[in-house]
């Protein structure tokens, strides 16, 4: 899987915010071609975010566009001139307001037949898809069935806020009067469960106080702790917080190598179940340390800590 522990939203439209950008440390950068972008603007920010994708560089970071969503007549002209002007520089395509499994389907069919006559990979690009509405979570188990060029589900959560009628205009934050427990909690582990279940990312959407960082990290925290893979920035001073919540420490990180290690050593030997000083460890051990294992790898983390098998 692309590491995806931050995820930032650049306007297509802006050459300067793009330029920006490629000078940020998020895992990803997502080019916006739907909200970010003014009416008025959006046919000629196609041009602008081919150019940046063939000509920028990227190096390190997970190029993505944000398309505008199926109901508008601007989508597949913006998948055609995208994919086709610079689908060899592009791994994934985001679909907005995705609130049915058919909304994927169609622009998996989309993709591969521009790739079949451009002659790019067939299957390579892949697709994000946004739960924005009521009916994006009451269909969220067949989105994420609907295609194999799915990687991850994310949480759009100011128009699924609207669609539910929560009463808010801080998009993240606890409704006024909602005094117990987590307005966001079903929504959360609804989309994580869709995703864990059929092998895809699970991303967090954005927090709009963007000067608050010490408020990001407290909800990035939240979706961190559940299992969520990374969330949406929307500045660049919520990116070094955002990278830090959803990467291990490195206590942990070195701890999950550690487990690995003892594992495998003592499956070696013919046990299948193992020490690794005073904490016994066996296949469930070996499943939940190859989670943080893999946050920590894809984060770029270096072990501090090597294995000593028992006896040398």
């Amino acid at each position: 899987m692309r590491s995806r522990r931050t995820t930032l939203a650049v306007p297509g439209s802006s050459p300067r915010f793009i330029e920006k950008a490629q000078g940020l440390p998020a895992d990803e950068i997502f080019l916006d071609l739907e909200d970010a972008v003014a009416p008025s603007a959006k046919e000629g920010a196609r041009a602008t975010v081919v150019a940046a994708l063939n000509e920028g560089d990227w190096t390190g970071r997970t190029r993505v566009v944000r398309v505008n969503d199926l109901d508008t007549h601007w989508a597949y002209r913006d998948v055609i001139e995208v994919v086709e002007g610079a689908g060899a520089n592009l791994d994934a395509v985001m679909l907005p307001k995705v609130s049915d499994a058919s909304h994927v389907q169609w622009l998996d069919r989309l993709l591969t037949q521009i790739e079949r006559a451009t002659g790019l990979p067939a299957g390579r690009i892949g697709i994000e898809a946004q739960i924005e509405d009521a009916r994006g979570m009451v269909n969220v188990d067949a989105i994420a069935a609907s295609s194999p060029r799915l990687e991850a589900l994310v949480l759009g959560p100011g128009d699924l806020m609207a669609s539910i009628n929560m009463k808010t205009l801080v998009v993240g934050e606890q409704p006024p009067g909602y005094t117990e427990g987590d307005a966001y909690h079903y929504i959360l582990m609804r989309i994580l469960m869709a995703a864990r279940a059929h092998d895809l990312q699970a991303i967090d959407g954005p927090y709009f106080n963007v000067r608050d960082v010490e408020a990001f990290t407290r909800v990035a925290e939240r979706s961190a702790a559940l299992g969520f893979d990374g969330k949406w920035v929307l500045h660049p001073s919520q990116i070094e917080a955002g990278n830090a919540v959803f990467s291990p420490s490195q206590d942990d990180y070195d701890h999950a190598e550690l487990i690995l290690d003892a594992y495998e050593h003592s499956l070696g030997e013919g046990r299948g179940a193992a020490r690794l000083g005073d904490e016994m460890i066996d296949e469930a051990s070996r499943k939940m340390a190859l989670v943080v294992a893999a946050k920590g790898r894809a984060a770029g983390m270096a072990r501090t800590k090597r294995f000593d098998p028992p006896g040398n």
